[in-house]
């Protein structure tokens, strides 16, 4: 899977969404890096101290090492393919748009 890497390689030096990073991502990924681009820059990618959760429409997702428990990933997608959660937290990373929280998302999660 090296393209997919060149993008995340390209956004990582440049620690920014450029218009060629983008349209790779968007190449790569279609409609998932789209949404994936959306999220990280509306700051929907939130770290808490157990997990990594990303904001959807109707729910939100914990992506852990690149995986992602929405229904995506786990019946639509190939072992070498992401859902656009853990697209997203990739592209948050990478240009310093993840929204950090110093508590557990097991205990917030109880109050949603």
């Amino acid at each position: 899977m090296p393209e997919v890497e060149d993008w995340r390689r390209a956004l990582a030096d440049a620690g920014e969404l450029t218009a060629p990073i983008t349209e790779r991502i968007l190449a790569d990924h279609g409609d998932r890096g789209q949404r994936a681009i959306q999220a990280a820059s509306e700051g929907r990618v939130k770290q808490y101290n157990d997990f990594t959760v990303v904001v959807g429409h109707e729910d939100e997702y914990v992506v852990e090492a690149g995986s992602c428990n929405c229904q995506d990933a786990r019946y639509n997608l190939g072992p070498a393919e992401s859902c656009w959660h853990a697209i997203a937290v990739d592209v948050a990373e990478r240009v310093d748009a993840v929204d950090h929280h110093d508590m557990f998302y097991s205990e917030v999660r109880d109050f949603l």
